[in-house]
């Protein structure tokens, strides 16, 4: 180690100024020197957990700002909401918001919640496809406005002071949890996932999981973190259910799969009675003729 250390630190105690000053702000001036400069890790496992945390937390924001665009393809490409709940996307895309608020507000680092309002966006074009490809375009122009009403108070120190705003971000948790019920019931009463993209599915699994890890190294809020602790535990379920019902045919392919068992249309019914009729009085004609049963 010491010899890879001598060879490490003429290139770390040289970087150019922007690399430097990036690391900084990434991780402090404390962790910098001890881990940068003088190389050791060994000796500092809370600065080598804090630039794990930033790595997941930069991580976890670049993926989310493609997280759902496989979701919002299915559905162009479909044009059919089949399996997604309109419902679910309204309380996420709610408790979306009041977090990007609390945390703004807070000021604490982007790492940790900046996917918060690259996913905010994202479910905003899902919820308005959704709604559009259930027929109530209607409505979609009614949350848009609804939504805009709301960025205008949450972030509105006027509006709404920070004590209130933390009793939202409470039920913000709260929503962000009953947000996935409404999708898991609709996989069930589907009997399959539809047009949910499991890409989307199986990246939220694992970044609430990275997020707990990320809320335990730099945020010290509790509201926070339980509410990523039960986001996991719902996102867990829907994983499996996506595996479950992995090779499971869609609705329309299981509708046009059965059999109509309506009543027999008039002009087969007819054709039926007629090709009765011909058949049944083909025996009263040969009764004209002479017959070979013995009469007793």
């Amino acid at each position: 180690m010491d010899a890879l250390r001598s060879a490490l630190q003429p290139v770390t105690h040289n970087l150019p100024g922007p690399i430097r000053d990036i690391g900084l702000s990434l991780i402090g001036e404390s962790c910098y020197k001890k881990l940068i400069l003088d190389i050791d890790f060994e000796n500092n496992p809370e600065c080598v957990k804090l630039v794990i945390s930033k790595a997941l937390g930069i991580g976890i924001v670049a993926a989310s700002s493609i997280v759902k665009v496989p979701q919002i393809i299915k559905l162009v490409n479909s044009k059919s909401a089949s399996g997604v709940s309109f419902l679910s996307y309204l309380l996420e895309t709610s408790s979306l918001l009041t977090s990007l608020a609390y945390n703004v507000r807070n000021g604490f680092p982007f790492s940790t919640f900046g996917e918060t309002a690259l996913i905010l966006g994202q479910n905003v074009i899902i919820s308005v496809l959704v709604l559009k490809y259930s027929g109530r375009a209607g409505i979609a122009a009614l949350f848009v406005a609804v939504l805009a009403v709301g960025v205008a108070t949450l972030f509105s120190e006027q509006l709404l002071n920070m004590q209130q705003l933390s009793y939202l971000q409470a039920g913000a948790g709260v929503l962000g949890v009953a947000s996935k019920v409404p999708q898991i019931v609709a996989i069930l009463q589907e009997g399959g996932t539809g047009q949910l993209s499991a890409f989307a599915v199986f990246n939220y699994l694992a970044g609430s999981l990275s997020r707990i890890f990320t809320t335990l190294q730099e945020v010290d809020d509790k509201l926070i973190l339980y509410g990523f602790v039960a986001g996991f535990a719902l996102n867990l379920v829907l994983a499996l259910q996506m595996v479950y019902y992995w090779n499971a045919p869609s609705a329309k392919a299981r509708g046009k799969q059965k059999v109509p068992a309506g009543p027999i249309p008039a002009a087969a019914s007819s054709s039926a009675t007629a090709t009765g009729a011909s058949t049944s009085s083909e025996p009263r004609a040969k009764s004209k003729g002479p017959t070979t049963r013995r009469r007793g």
